[in-house]
């Protein structure tokens, strides 16, 4: 009898969880399909269409996100899950972690700096935050990265210097920054679906799409994050599928290099 009890308490608990479980899940979001109507866009002035487009982009303290992800460096394709956890302007922690859920790398890496500690081979790697410049342009930095995991904008491509252009229900917006050749694609509620970047002179590029946005604390990001990245013979393809979001929580930020690792070359 008591173990028919127990069974049955059993049962509903593990209800209880499955709809706790349930209520966590990201919702996705019916975009408009027609231009927003506001006066600042309708308005000439390039700085009031320039507000208009900052005032939807994503504000945050922190971020927290879990994404399932294929990573490919120059060919060399994995299946992964990355759990991202962002301090605004700050810091950027990225846990790398197989299938069978076992962590193979960590990452940390903020406006000064990035380190990588690899698991599997017990070494790691501490550069200068220009060793991205090996894979892109020298007009990345970390607000750029930052930008990227969660939709947002370039902050350097919302300019005075930037054209306009109406595509449909979308608008493009397109210039020359030092060199880089951007153009921006924002759909009608200004959230930005592509980012395009490339450098003639130094041979690299990096395209961004954006797609299949939710809610995620109040805010509306994309799911879906393929970026791609090209310098020279070096390339890089990631696709996030983000599985949880969170906003503005308490967050921690664990990060050692252990003692018996050595310098990666």
């Amino acid at each position: 009898m008591k173990r028919n009890i127990l069974n049955k308490i059993a049962i509903v608990f593990c209800l209880l969880a499955l709809v706790a479980c349930k209520s966590k899940k990201l919702v996705v979001v019916n975009r408009p399909t027609t231009a927003v109507d506001s006066a600042a866009i309708k308005e000439n002035s390039i700085r009031a269409r320039l507000d208009a487009i900052r005032s939807k982009q994503v504000t945050f303290n922190t971020f927290s996100g879990k994404a399932k992800t294929k990573l490919d460096i120059n060919g060399n394709s994995n299946d992964v899950t990355l759990n991202i956890r962002v301090a605004r302007d700050q810091k950027i922690w990225i846990s790398v972690t197989a299938i069978i859920g076992i962590e193979i790398a960590r990452a940390q890496i903020t406006p000064d700096s990035i380190i990588v500690v690899n698991r599997l081979q017990s070494v790691y790697l501490k550069k200068p935050f220009s060793y991205v410049y090996t894979y892109a342009s020298r007009q990345i930095n970390f607000k750029t990265l930052q930008a990227l995991l969660i939709g947002n904008a370039i902050p350097e491509l919302l300019n005075p210097n930037t054209n306009f252009e109406t595509q449909g229900n979308n608008t493009a917006l397109s210039g020359n920054l030092q060199d880089l050749i951007y153009k921006l694609l924002l759909g009608p509620d200004m959230k930005v679906t592509q980012t395009n970047l490339s450098n003639q002179f130094g041979g690299k590029s990096l395209q961004v799409a954006n797609n299949v946005f939710i809610q995620a604390s109040n805010r509306v990001i994309p799911s879906q994050v393929d970026i791609s990245s090209t310098a020279g013979d070096k390339k890089i393809q990631l696709n996030l599928r983000y599985t949880q979001a969170e906003f503005d929580k308490p967050l921690e930020y664990p990060f050692s290099i252990p003692k018996s690792y050595e310098a990666a070359n």
